[in-house]
């Protein structure tokens, strides 16, 4: 089995050493650089790293993973797309031998998007970048993906996990311009709906990702994602919030969409619904996989929620009991410690 590790880079220089010593036990190793102006190229190829220089005028992010594809040799078996700003995590290789022997063409892993401010995982879901040498291509000018061409494709999920370190320092203007070209150039396109209407929240034109995420929700299947949207939508339109987090909890009843629930209802002040609800989310236990696992959902707010709407109920007794157990997620929070002495002072209180 040859395994090739490949990507597209611009001006990259800080991260090519860390990407390399992390994809090092591959077989082959390949850098397309798109017009770097730093020493990308240069320190790539002291490292023995295979380097190609590419033109794409106008610029679309397919058409330059489609061009490092093409320039990996026939003889790999599998490619790993990893994005200079990720790690392959020590011990990568082992599951891929069993997988191709399978017959598996997209092997699935854990992908840790971000980190939370303790160096914890934050924010994980499965890994979709890892693929057969042949019968694959890159769709979408940006947010692409690599998708099955003219062949059957076997998905499994392996033990490999690459990790994700966003450099903040890269832009994001380009974003908006071409996720609004890629859906002028498919107007039905799920993905393209879902990015554009993130990008637009980000953007702060909240009618505007209103309008593309209802878009998106004719186009779209995918329920965990769905339900996200939903959650989104009710950032961008405050009135009908309650309704939007509702449908989302029909589409996908996650910890993530049942918490953000219970979190509108503490800020509404619905003391009642809030301890319902939180209550509800402490039972889901089973993180999903298939869309994003947050970080935020898997601490310590779904105790801390029941804790605050049971004292506002006058159950002192679960709100101490809630209050240690979101204090044993995060011990350092000033604000959890406060709120746990003043349940005990409550309760002692009240007695």
């Amino acid at each position: 089995m040859r395994i090739a590790v490949y990507t597209i880079a611009l001006n990259e220089e800080k991260h090519v050493k860390r990407w390399y010593e992390s994809a090092k036990d591959a077989d082959y190793l390949l850098i397309a650089d798109t017009g770097s102006t730093d020493k990308t190229v240069e320190i790539a190829e002291s490292l023995g790293i295979n380097v190609i220089k590419i033109k794409v005028d106008p610029w679309r992010f397919d058409d330059a993973r489609n061009a490092s594809l093409a320039a990996i040799p026939g003889y790999i078996d599998y490619c790993i797309a990893l994005d200079m700003d990720e790690v392959l995590v020590k011990g990568w290789k082992k599951d891929l031998p069993k997988a191709l022997e399978a017959g598996v063409t997209r092997p699935i892993y854990n992908y840790v998007y971000g980190w939370d401010e303790d160096g914890k995982p934050d924010l994980n879901f499965d890994g979709i970048k890892i693929h057969a040498r042949r019968g694959y291509r890159w769709k979408y000018p940006i947010h692409e993906a690599v998708c099955a061409y003219k062949i059957p494709e076997v998905r499994a999920r392996i033990d490999l996990t690459i990790h994700h370190f966003q450099d903040k320092e890269k832009s994001r203007e380009q974003y908006l311009d071409m996720l609004e070209m890629a859906v002028d150039e498919d107007p039905k396109c799920s993905r393209s709906l879902y990015y554009l209407g993130r990008e637009y929240y980000y953007k702060q034109r909240y009618y505007d990702s209103l309008q593309t995420f209802k878009r998106y929700l004719e186009e779209s299947t995918f329920k965990a994602e769905r339900s996200y949207a939903l959650r989104m939508m009710a950032k961008c339109d405050p009135d009908n919030a309650e309704k939007h987090l509702q449908d989302s909890i029909a589409e996908c009843t996650s910890r993530e969409s049942v918490l953000a629930l219970a979190n509108h209802y503490y800020q509404q002040m619905k003391w009642p619904d809030c301890f319902r609800v939180a209550t509800r989310a402490l039972g889901i236990t089973e993180k999903q996989t298939d869309f994003m696992a947050e970080g935020w959902a898997w601490g310590h707010m779904a105790d801390d929620l029941v804790a605050i709407a049971a004292w506002q109920l006058g159950e002192y007794k679960t709100a101490i009991e809630h209050g240690e157990k979101a204090l044993a997620f995060s011990p350092d929070d000033e604000r959890l410690q406060n709120n746990l002495k003043h349940y005990r002072e409550k309760i002692n209180e009240h007695s």
